[in-house]
């Protein structure tokens, strides 16, 4: 059983359980998207009293707090419960490169300890990899005004015009950091 969980679906079957998991989201008036449970969050502690922005009906948007939970919730128990013994499967050309700037431990591990460590966060490299980054990230979401997986897998569904240009620059973003600045980086 596990197994079965654990190892990727195939496209036949992901493809079409997403797919009705937005026509249920459609069909009752909810847009799938995690960014906008910031957006909640910050309405219920009051932060309408500062902005209209926060300025809202925050009790017709709390279903999205419970599925928030239940992705942290779910990405935990699949971390620690249900990781594969395996390494991850990254293309032996991808693993030669990420080698030739340090990161030694490339397709063994999630996240490269030569970045993402406590030792590392108070350094240079550190600073713009997860300070920056997620400073860049979260503006990025902000004024998108919305996640990757919300424009790309609900805006798009919605044939939302601003969504398929999100999503083009997310890829177009993505491509300048992988081959422009991450070199320079590393």
């Amino acid at each position: 059983m596990k197994e079965l969980i654990t190892a990727p679906w195939p496209w036949y079957v992901a493809g079409p359980l997403i797919t009705l998991v937005m026509v249920l989201m459609l069909l009752f008036g909810k847009s799938f998207g995690i960014s906008s449970t910031l957006k909640t969050v910050c309405s219920i502690g009051g932060a309408g009293r500062w902005s209209d922005f926060f300025r809202f009906d925050w009790k017709s948007a709390s279903w999205n707090l419970f599925f928030a939970a239940g992705a942290i919730l779910g990405g935990y128990i699949a971390s620690t419960f249900m990781a594969p013994e395996r390494a991850i499967a990254l293309n032996p050309a991808t693993v030669a490169s990420l080698q030739t700037y340090g990161i030694d431990n490339a397709g063994t591990e999630f996240l490269p300890r030569e970045i993402f460590n406590l030792q590392n966060l108070l350094t240079g490299q550190g600073l713009i990899f997860m300070v920056l980054g997620g400073f860049m990230v979260g503006f990025g979401t902000r004024y998108a005004d919305g996640c990757t997986s919300g424009h790309a897998i609900s805006g798009l569904s919605n044939l939302q015009w601003p969504s398929l240009v999100a999503v083009v620059g997310f890829f177009i973003g993505g491509l300048i950091v992988t081959h422009l600045i991450l070199p320079s980086v590393l």
